[in-house]
């Protein structure tokens, strides 16, 4: 979807919890962004979302991610439309999908192996 909002955020739960085996429990760790938390979010009985700490980035680790993707392939660009942000954005993502260590070692925290 094109769009973070909590109609999104219903669908990407009923995705997951579609996803989660049979006797399984999933615990989402997310950030305190609006569809988040809205009083509207349905969250099946198969998830808990635990929510992180209000403006602690260091704690999210996706927060890495997403500032790899802008500073490698979408920061200090002119877009020509809406339709060209997007086409970088997929790129972006798509490229980095291709590239599994890549995530995993952005995402890791030397500090928190010692916990």
């Amino acid at each position: 979807m094109p769009w973070c909002d909590t109609h999104a955020m219903n669908q990407h739960l009923i995705e997951i919890s579609r996803n989660v085996a049979d006797n399984a429990h999933a615990v989402l760790i997310m950030d305190q962004a609006g569809w988040h938390t809205s009083n509207n979010l349905v969250v099946p009985g198969n998830i808990t979302i635990l929510p992180l700490p209000p403006k602690s980035p260091e704690l999210n680790p996706v927060e890495n991610i997403w500032q790899f993707m802008r500073d490698n392939w979408l920061s200090n660009r002119v877009f020509k439309s809406y339709e060209d942000i997007v086409d970088h954005c997929c790129y972006a993502w798509r490229t980095l999908q291709d590239r599994p260590w890549n995530i995993m070692s952005i995402g890791r925290r030397k500090w928190a192996k010692g916990f």
